[in-house]
């Protein structure tokens, strides 16, 4: 699924709409957690025995406009809301930083605006009838950013890091089902797992799961990978300079420099576009769009996350079941929507977005309507009849969380409960907030590194380190590992519906409350042009061009 740009009509606006994800090291992506998957890959197999195909088709990411020249299209400035937490694809916390590396790092396959795989660092890939044996072909000539060739062993050295099979701890879950790598020859590698898994190369797709050159250790301070740009510079909290690699194995990148600066500060933003500080900021909002002039170009997708009320499951009042369904009824989820982004988003009512297709589950967004009654009823049954007082953390740099926070603090007032806003950094939100489980509410959104189902539902297991919320729920585990169980048997049906079983059981247990997929405004000047939503969360930079 592609969210196509298009002109904003300009009208009366409200607030701000930048975006906050969670990709970390155990959020949203779960550094790649196993699930099914949606995105169309290009797998050649046989009957009976491993294909002796491979897939080669579709190994260029492919352009829309021709070379750019001169000094005006030789760099553009692009504005980011915070800084990178790292620069190793192993150790980047965070969507916004892992859609910066998207432009540096590539695994063994990468997606497409379209949600397709297409061949990066290898060419092609043949996957046994059974689905435990993968053999990936490396990609004839491939270089690193320091001009080194890429070989079998850089790829066998990042795979067995991720998996944790050279002493370390797993870097990506799903991997931990790798049963050995080999590399037969200079341009192949065979990757054999425990289990049968459909949906391997998906995972091979993300950041985390970057090909990296054996043996460095410090990518924070090298990063050295195989995409379209490479690594200049970095200014803490201030910038990052990009640069287009002219090696690049697919289409090379049209802009040569890059530089991210970071704009904190949301306020500032529609000052920097007009001064011509930056070029471009994804995910304005739309009073922001509203003031900007005819200079922009305004773009309009979706941010392919979910947002809610994020609770802390084993936290009192919010460990009683009741509660947590009183605040989704109290939950006006349109009256939300119009007063962060004019009405535009997508509600939902599961932790699945509608790109995820065949999983997203539509039906599940109206199981709560908002019904003030209904919702102090249920105070009442659970004993709060007089409501209670609890805290919402919301990362201050983030204005359309703090606005949705502001709106839920009016809409909870109806049924007697009292909610405050305690705004905390970025930072503090991931050490306080996710690592430290130290919160009884939060407002963000949470995307997925890989259109799999495992991805958005994996952190609702009891076990699940990334369990932030403190979910726990025997008939949930049960419907996961069932969906686990059908994947290793290529029942892809069965697996949906396990997956679907889940998000049924999340809504109708009310593990969060529920919002939106929310609107995405891209703000790119009328010099430039090229840019592409993607159905995950991404930036690709390589298909920006002089639009003259």
């Amino acid at each position: 699924m592609t969210q196509r740009g298009h002109k904003l009509t300009k009208g009366l606006f409200v607030s701000m709409l930048l975006t906050l994800t969670i990709a970390l090291g155990g959020c949203a992506g779960d550094k790649a957690e196993q699930g099914s998957t949606q995105i169309a890959t290009t797998p050649a197999t046989e009957s009976g025995s491993e294909s002796s195909e491979t897939s080669e088709n579709n190994t260029e990411v492919s352009s829309q406009t021709p070379e750019t020249t001169g000094d005006v299209a030789s760099q553009i400035t692009i504005g980011i809301p915070q800084d990178l937490n790292s620069l190793d694809p192993n150790l980047a916390e965070g969507s916004g930083t892992q859609e910066i590396l998207f432009n540096i790092y590539e695994g063994l396959y990468k997606p497409d605006s379209n949600g397709n795989l297409l061949p990066a660092v290898a060419s092609g890939y043949t996957m046994s009838e059974d689905g435990l044996v993968y053999t990936f072909t490396l990609r004839d000539g491939i270089k690193f950013h320091d001009g080194n060739p890429v070989t079998v062993a850089d790829v066998k050295y990042s795979i067995e890091k991720c998996a944790g099979m050279n002493g370390g701890e797993p870097i990506i879950s799903a991997f931990k089902n790798i049963e050995s790598v080999e590399t037969p020859d200079d341009s192949t590698i065979v990757v054999t797992l425990k289990e049968a898994s459909s949906i391997f190369v998906a995972i091979c797709a993300t950041i985390e799961a970057a090909i990296v050159p054996a043996g460095v250790e410090d990518l924070e301070a090298n990063p050295i990978g195989t995409g379209p740009y490479k690594f200049v510079s970095r200014s803490l909290q201030e910038n990052v300079v990009l640069e287009r690699f002219d090696d690049y194995w697919g289409e090379p990148a049209h802009i040569k420099d890059i530089t991210l600066k970071v704009i904190a500060d949301a306020d500032s933003i529609v000052m920097n576009l007009e001064g011509g500080a930056v070029d471009m900021i994804a995910r304005v909002s739309t009073a922001q769009a509203a003031e900007l002039s005819d200079k922009f170009e305004i773009l309009e997708g979706t941010m392919n996350l979910v947002q809610a009320v994020y609770l802390n499951n084993t936290k009192a009042p919010f460990d009683n079941e009741l509660v947590r369904k009183a605040l989704c009824y109290a939950t006006n989820k349109q009256e939300i929507m119009d007063f962060v982004s004019e009405g535009k988003g997508t509600p939902v009512g599961s932790s699945m977005f509608p790109a995820f297709g065949k999983y997203y589950m539509e039906e599940l967004n109206n199981t709560y309507p908002t019904d003030i009654e209904k919702a102090k009823e249920l105070l009442t049954e659970a004993g709060y009849s007089d409501g209670f007082t609890f805290t919402m953390k919301v990362p201050s740099n983030y204005q359309q969380h703090v606005d949705t926070a502001q709106v839920l603090v009016e809409q909870y007032k109806q049924i007697g409960v009292t909610a405050n806003i305690e705004l905390i950094e970025w930072e503090t939100w991931l050490s306080d907030v996710y690592q430290g489980r130290d919160f009884e509410a939060t407002v963000v959104g949470v995307d997925a590194s890989t259109l799999t189902a495992g991805a958005m539902l994996s952190r609702f297991r009891s076990d699940s380190h990334n369990n932030f919320i403190n979910y726990s729920n025997a008939e949930y585990d049960a419907a996961y590992n069932n969906a686990l169980a059908a994947e290793a048997v290529m029942d892809d049906d069965g697996a949906t519906n396990y997956y679907k079983e889940c998000e049924t059981i999340l809504t109708n247990t009310a593990a969060n409350v529920y919002i939106q997929d929310m609107c995405e405004l891209v703000a790119i000047s009328k010099k430039y042009a090229g840019y592409e939503f993607y159905p995950l969360y991404i930036q690709d930079f390589s298909k920006l061009y002089l639009a003259e």
